[in-house]
């Protein structure tokens, strides 16, 4: 991808949030609405009881992929197989009323701002980590890979927004090699795993690929015709406190 074009979207995406919070005060003022809450409404540490039951779609999760046993909320979390950590995942999707609410009144901005499951205009998977004493001890979220291709390709820049939420500094990154017929997709090749202690009890963790895997390519080589979704561009992040 371009340097021009990454910049430009950066600048783009920060404009979108900047506009997004904006939006919100001024959607919640006059009549004294809550707003939407995101993933990062969840305060880890907090009791099952007072986690905010304003999301929709609750089910078992499936290591951040898509949803399996429906739920009725928070509670029914015990339905849900502990991972190998002891945590139990419970995937969520925002509550989509403010996205009709905004086609009602045709309010582009807004119709970009609420529609969806999203972070800083990304598309993504998102989901709580609950452990046995019924208490939220993280969050996991993951790129959408359901996305069209354009979205997809972008997706990997997500990261310079976790990062930049968490503090630049701090960050221990580890670039792994290309395994056997992994290439750059448009000359750009990513395949890092970071790390950052964010405080004595809590941890940050973030992959990132942007790649063609083996039998990928930008051109099929029996049409010679440029090829549609095959590479893979995708950001998993994870925040847990002991």
């Amino acid at each position: 991808m371009p340097r021009g074009r990454i910049s430009s979207l950066l600048t783009m995406m920060l404009a979108l949030a900047c506009a997004a919070v904006a939006t919100s005060a001024a959607v919640a003022a006059p009549g004294g609405r809550p707003t939407r809450l995101e993933v990062w409404d969840l305060k880890l540490g907090t009791p099952l009881d007072g986690l905010p039951d304003e999301f929709i779609d609750y089910a078992c999760g499936t290591n951040g992929g898509p949803p399996s046993v429906p739920l009725a909320g928070w509670r029914e979390v015990g339905r849900c197989r502990p991972e190998p950590s002891g945590l139990r995942e419970v995937y969520f999707r925002y509550d989509d009323e403010w996205e009709y609410w905004a086609k009602a009144n045709n309010l582009a901005t807004q119709m970009e701002q609420y529609s969806g499951t999203k972070t800083y205009g990304f598309p993504i998977t998102v989901s709580a980590l609950i452990d046995e004493q019924s208490t939220l001890r993280g969050i996991r979220l993951i790129s959408d890979p359901r996305g069209d291709a354009q979205n997809r390709d972008e997706a990997y820049l997500l990261r310079n927004f976790l990062t930049a939420r968490f503090g630049r500094d701090g960050w221990a990154c580890e670039s792994l090699p290309p395994e056997e017929g992994e290439t750059p997709v448009a000359g750009i090749f990513v395949k890092e795993r970071c790390r950052k202690q964010i405080d004595a009890d809590t941890s940050a963790s973030l992959a990132t690929r942007h790649l063609r895997k083996a039998g990928q390519s930008r051109l099929d080589p029996h049409t010679g015709r440029e090829t549609t979704g095959q590479f893979e561009s995708t950001v998993r992040f994870e925040l847990v406190r002991k």
